[in-house]
């Protein structure tokens, strides 16, 4: 089972060109039977994004490569796009992010003129619908782009790219967003022809003589994912920006492959993913950045089997169709929290004043960008319907993602810290299962 709570989260992407998709509604059932609260779509399926609805299953839609071009050209293309694919499903289906083609500069270079032009049309038809704050705007892009990524502290972007890369970088920062990063290890591994020991992709334990270290900073890597997340930190910093958080929108190993594949194979699949999950749940960030978690949705949900390409290409999927696993992946919430157990989270106070709680409230949800999405009027945690309720579920959504980069929980006096859980409804990453149970 996948798990996502306070701190690193772990999510999953949804792939559509399987012979026997199951339904909507059977897809969301095996996102529920494993707590998966977080997914990301790779375009805005109508009948998904309807099945997703009141699950408080946090959704990337995408808008596709074949959609930038125009939505780049026309801001009311852009407007047309954001009321038919979001804001016609918020607030019942929890869309937070807007990801914008894949892998655009390397896969369809031609594009990469109205690339940030499709990112700023889009923001601006989400600003005009006031859903700028819950909704972000980014863009995944591969390794590709980072010309060498080892050692991590010299790694910089491709030159070919600056001026484009530049103004993505630009965007993110002037709206808050984040970083879209595909970080793939496996192609990391068999592309280095042998340079890095296969354990090195897979999280596995390193041998004194086959340590990873860089030679600049001595900054010891535990793991070729850390050193991806690591090297493209340090090429945002190359072109003088400060921290722009990374978010790794897919990552895993395929299970099968063909006759020159013999690295695509179920033990190594399930060695990566199980580690990727302790890895993230973790919380820390790469030796660079450790106190930014890396978020991370896993590719993919199911195998793709219409997909083209080397055997391998179809065999990501860690379910079947009819829900059963293809490997196991086992954390449990108990795991999780015993992990957490100096966690600490950022509540209201109970003899606060009812005017300064609204405030608060109303800044966190607005200004602070806390997603409070989850407690409006029929969603998973708007019961209890007070405002020390509400407004704790904000503060607390808020510190446990600003809080690595300075912010504090006093929110006008109204505010305290606790290293004591007060509700699972509280927790930032919370499953719905979890917060249906609140109050």
């Amino acid at each position: 089972m996948i798990h996502a709570l306070a701190g690193g989260f772990v999510g999953i992407n949804i792939g559509t060109d399987v012979s026997n998709l199951p339904s909507p509604s059977d897809v969301v059932a095996i996102l529920k039977a494993n707590h998966i609260t977080y997914v990301r779509l790779f375009d805005a399926d109508a009948h998904l994004l309807t099945a997703l609805s009141n699950t408080g299953i946090e959704v990337v839609v995408g808008v596709t490569n074949a959609e930038v071009l125009g939505i780049g050209e026309s801001p009311s293309a852009a407007a047309d796009w954001i009321n038919e694919n979001v804001a016609a499903y918020l607030p019942s289906t929890n869309i937070t992010a807007v990801a914008v083609g894949s892998e655009v500069l390397t896969s369809i270079p031609n594009a990469a003129p109205v690339l940030v032009p499709a990112m700023n049309n889009l923001h601006k038809a989400l600003v005009a619908s006031n859903l700028n704050y819950q909704v972000k705007v980014s863009t995944p892009q591969s390794m590709d782009i980072i010309l060498e990524p080892f050692p991590p502290s010299t790694a910089t972007f491709n030159t070919t790219w600056n001026s484009t890369i530049f103004q993505i970088l630009q965007f993110l920062r002037n709206t808050n967003s984040y970083y879209m990063l595909n970080a793939y290890p496996y192609y990391g591994y068999i592309n280095s022809k042998g340079i890095f020991p296969i354990d090195y992709a897979l999280f596995q334990p390193l041998t004194s003589v086959k340590q990873i270290v860089d030679p600049n900073t001595l900054f010891q890597y535990d793991s070729m994912f850390d050193a991806m997340v690591d090297a493209t930190y340090n090429s945002i910093a190359t072109l003088n920006f400060s921290v722009i958080p990374i978010v790794v929108t897919e990552t895993g190993w395929p299970w099968f492959g063909g006759a020159n594949e013999a690295d695509a194979t179920v033990e190594n699949a399930e060695t990566f993913n199980n580690n990727l999950i302790r890895r993230v749940l973790n919380d820390s960030g790469p030796p660079g950045q450790p106190t930014i978690p890396i978020n991370t949705y896993v590719y993919e949900l199911f195998n793709e089997d219409k997909r083209l390409g080397p055997v391998s290409e179809r065999n990501w999927g860690t379910f079947f169709p009819n829900g059963t696993a293809v490997y196991p992946l086992s954390l449990s919430t108990s795991d999780r929290i015993s992990e957490n157990s100096s966690a600490v989270f950022c509540i209201s106070k109970q003899d606060a004043d009812t005017t300064k709680l609204q405030n608060g409230l109303n800044w966190a949800c607005g200004q602070g960008q806390a997603n409070c999405s989850a407690i409006q009027p029929g969603q998973p945690c708007y019961f209890p319907d007070t405002i020390q309720n509400h407004a704790s579920y904000a503060y607390n959504d808020y510190y446990q993602k600003m809080h690595s980069i300075g912010a504090t929980c006093d929110f006008g006096g109204t505010a305290s810290t606790t290293t004591v859980d007060p509700s699972m409804c509280l927790s930032l990453f919370v499953t719905v299962i979890c917060c249906s149970q609140c109050g």
